[in-house]
């Protein structure tokens, strides 16, 4: 006789899709990182939009299968709002690369990469607190938020050290206007990958 769970499955499902729009948000930090690191005068941008489409695809997915299961591991709305708060991630770093792409000319002393690769390890521990999900371990999801918490302390500590190069008088007025707003741009990722690691937190909180 077939039980309840073979009929209608396990929502084991959801795991793997919230998995898959994790690392498409890590992929797409990566991906930064490299252009950054690199410094390409002609950035190429299909790595940022394929990993924006691979969130979006992985979030669409998740409210189907909300729609057509009836068995979830977790509560319906936790999943759904997890889903959302990760394809956020990869929307704001193709934001922050096109934008980037039509301003290099103008940005040839400016280093992003330290906090490009600071937002590749928010993104990198933001994909472990997402595949931990399945052992709702309190004392392991606490260790990583509070990895993802000292990472966005860093990221901010960063954000006062731009405000001394914005008034340090060695750039134009365009370049520290440009500054300011990729900086944010960045700074926004990051808040992103910290969203999405306290909506991890909390489900874990909630079910332990």
């Amino acid at each position: 006789m077939f039980s309840l769970q073979t009929i209608f499955g396990s929502g084991k499902q959801f795991y793997v899709l919230l998995d898959d729009a994790a690392q498409a948000a890590h992929d797409s930090a990566k991906a930064l990182h490299t252009m950054m690191r690199e410094g390409e005068s002609l950035p190429a941008l299909d790595a940022f939009k394929l990993a924006r489409l691979r969130g979006r695809a992985s979030s669409e997915k998740i409210g189907q299968a909300l729609v057509d299961s009836f068995i979830t591991p977790i509560e319906r709305e936790d999943i759904e709002a997890l889903g959302s708060a990760l394809y956020k991630i990869p929307k704001q770093i193709e934001k922050f690369a096109d934008r980037y792409s039509l301003a290099v000319k103008h940005l040839d002393q400016i280093d992003f990469a330290p906090r490009a690769a600071m937002l590749e390890q928010a993104a990198a521990v933001v994909v472990e607190m997402v595949a931990d999900l399945r052992h709702m371990n309190l004392d392991r999801m606490t260790a990583l938020n509070e990895k993802l918490r000292a990472l966005e302390n860093e990221a901010d500590r960063l954000m006062l050290e731009l405000y001394r190069d914005i008034y340090s008088g060695r750039l134009d007025h365009l370049q520290m206007f440009l500054l300011k707003e990729f900086f944010e741009i960045l700074e926004k990722a990051i808040d992103r990958c910290r969203g999405a690691g306290v909506v991890a937190y909390q489900i874990v909180l909630k079910n332990s």
